[in-house]
């Protein structure tokens, strides 16, 4: 009965985190309307997740956030300062080839994300076999460097987040 009102709860939740802060507004108005809202969603599209994500240690998400967020600071200062003080020539822009070691695809889709979302690289493709992400880095003259940093810094923890 719960898994039918709540299919998935987690996205129910950050729904109406996300209604509050798109109206500015934590009153009881904004509030229930954004439950209301935030429970029809997830009913409404049950149908399209066949498989509810796996979400073995949900504390650990929390932390990631905290993580990504510092990253996508750190990288703002870091192209800002590429931007400012590199001329084209020095840069060196590499694609990256990242082997995954996820297998969920909501954990790939999230570390993809991420590295879009962290200033100066972009992810580009998933290979047909779904074992490998393409990347491209803004200035990468190791793409190594790259590689091992996004397997370090995400992808070791999304793997304890989700499998």
């Amino acid at each position: 009965m719960i898994a039918r009102i709540l299919p998935h709860p987690y996205l129910t939740l950050l729904l109406v985190v996300v209604w509050c802060m798109l109206n500015s507004s934590i009153g009881l108005g904004t509030i229930v309307f954004g439950t209301i809202v935030a429970l029809l969603i997830p009913i409404l599209t049950a149908a399209y997740w066949p498989d509810r994500p796996r979400i073995v240690r949900p504390f650990k998400l929390a932390f990631y956030v905290l993580v990504v967020i510092w990253e996508i600071l750190k990288a703002n200062i870091q192209v800002a300062i590429i931007v400012l003080f590199k001329s084209n020539r020095q840069m060196k822009s590499n694609w990256v080839v990242v082997p995954l070691d996820l297998k969920s695809p909501e954990a790939i889709t999230v570390l993809a994300g991420t590295i879009t979302l962290t200033p100066g690289t972009v992810s580009a493709d998933l290979s047909d076999d779904g074992y490998s992400l393409l990347v491209h880095a803004l200035d990468a003259p190791e793409p190594d460097v790259v590689r091992d940093d996004i397997k370090n810094r995400f992808e070791r923890r999304l793997k304890e987040i989700f499998e």
